[in-house]
């Protein structure tokens, strides 16, 4: 009984509400942990057993009810020497699959959940006759720290657009596919595997582009905590490099234009000519039609009031967050003017000498689907690291851009998707995500797969006090233009 309260007394910092009753039954001295998932909550069972040879101990059970954002905590101070073990619900058999710890150091394999017919039908349920025609809501198997890529990939699988594409790239090159793996291959099994399921919901594991992701990239083999928006930016440059090298191998030599032509004008400025004297068309892909907008850059010399400007492409856009302000502010503070001076003074061409200038940054061309980082990880020099910065930051569910120059004045988008950290600092924590499908709101956490109403989505916002309880925060935001966004 001592051991008992001894174990519980660790633990009890990150459970609320508890419930301990006595079994029977004899185990050997390991901690079995059983996660049922139950709407935002879920329940930890723990049974804490004697060594056989001992029967006169007696056996204990305790059941802990978590929110399932404490879940991620619970897990790295619980889970030790788990074995398989079956668990029999209502409609479906939950199989926890085996984690050992070698050393404190090296973790071979971490608890997920093989089934997750419980939820899924709960799922089903709560839908019932609005459950969208040809539609399917997985949960991703967590593979010890893949929740930043659990989180993203749910995102990407509901931009409609880019599954969409993808799947019509895997059903078009199958065969290719098959025999040349890469990142995108994986990307796009794993999306026909989830999209051509009978069920409607369930769990699948991702295991082969984790595997491949892990064997491009040293970055994401540790089982340290990951950054989701590093690993956008590094899977979309990844799927933009494919297609990019599958154009060029395609492309015929007539398709390249004379330097004697009249030069055109790109993204970046004006295309470069080649050793041979010929110039070569950038090569746009679908996710650049996706994703991919234009910034300019507008510096002007206050001396002869000449204006230069730059453009650069965009696959997302990273802003810089204050305390209880929104997005909508945020990208005005992007698109504000400053001013060049002292050491900062702009070389301006016209007056061949450093000038003072002003500068400011608009959005020249909106991209079809807007993808926004909010910089919530900043390097404080006093404290010598990263801090997380809990700032509440309202994102709305229609958002107008208004720092966009003609034609594309006021582009309204639709929020669809948002990646979640949770945890109060940069170096650990949790990520989740929440999707809007077919008017429905869905939380994703790795396995688990729930509707939330749309007003739960405000609870993501941040906090407005420094210090709080609340450490789940929306991190990476994605829009859909509600209008054309070519002309």
């Amino acid at each position: 009984l001592n051991c008992f309260f001894i174990f519980f007394s660790t633990f009890s910092f990150f459970f609320s509400t508890y419930y301990f009753a006595y079994s029977p039954h004899q185990l050997q001295s390991d901690f079995w942990y059983y996660r049922f998932l139950r709407s935002r909550n879920a329940y930890i069972k723990v049974e804490h057993g004697s060594e056989t040879t001992n029967p006169e101990k007696q056996f204990y059970q305790v059941i802990l009810f978590v929110p399932i954002r404490e879940l991620h905590k619970a897990r790295e101070r619980l889970l030790r020497n788990l074995k398989n073990h079956p668990i029999e619900s209502n409609n479906t058999q939950i199989r926890i699959e085996r984690e050992r710890i070698r050393s404190e150091k090296t973790v071979i394999r971490r608890l997920v959940l093989g089934l997750m017919g419980a939820a899924g039908s709960k799922l089903e349920k709560a839908l019932g006759d609005q459950f969208p025609e040809g539609e399917r809501y997985f949960g991703f198997e967590n593979f010890g720290n893949t929740c930043y890529c659990n989180s993203v990939l749910q995102a990407l699988y509901f931009c409609v657009p880019f599954r969409e594409q993808l799947l019509e790239y895997y059903t078009s090159n199958k065969s290719v596919a098959d025999s040349e793996e890469n990142l995108m291959t994986c990307l796009a099994d794993l999306f026909s595997q989830i999209s051509s399921q009978k069920k409607k919901t369930g769990v699948i594991a991702p295991k082969r582009f984790v595997q491949r992701l892990k064997k491009q990239n040293e970055l994401f083999r540790s089982y340290m905590h990951q950054d989701a928006h590093e690993f956008l930016n590094y899977l979309l440059n990844e799927v933009v490099d494919i297609l990019e090298k599958e154009a060029k191998a395609t492309t015929k030599p007539e398709r390249e234009t004379s330097s004697s032509s009249s030069p055109e004008k790109i993204a970046n400025g004006p295309k470069a000519p080649l050793a041979n004297g010929v110039h070569k068309e950038p090569v746009v892909t679908w996710v650049h039609n996706i994703f991919q907008g234009i910034l300019t850059n507008e510096t002007r010399c206050l001396r002869c009031e000449t204006v230069t400007a730059r453009d650069e492409t965009f696959l997302d856009l990273s802003l810089d967050i204050e305390q209880n302000s929104s997005i909508t502010s945020c990208l005005k503070n992007f698109s504000s003017t400053e001013t060049l001076h002292a050491e900062d003074k702009f070389f301006c061409d016209k007056c061949c000498s450093l000038q003072e200038a002003q500068k400011r940054m608009k959005i020249k061309k909106p991209p079809h689907i807007l993808v926004i980082h909010l910089k919530r990880f900043k390097y404080m020099e006093q404290l010598g690291r990263y801090k997380k910065l809990s700032y509440r930051v309202v994102f709305p569910l229609e958002l107008k851009l208004s720092n966009t120059v003609e034609p594309y004045t006021d582009v309204e988008y639709s929020l669809f998707a948002v990646v979640v950290h949770v945890g109060s600092g940069p170096n650990h924590g949790h990520y989740v995500s929440l999707v809007k499908s077919h008017n429905h709101w869905l939380f994703f956490d790795d396995e688990n797969v729930e509707m939330i109403e749309e007003s739960a989505v405000q609870t993501f916002f941040g906090s407005s006090q420094e210090y709080s309880s609340n450490t789940d925060h929306g991190y990476i935001l994605f829009y859909e233009s509600l209008g054309p966004t070519t002309k």
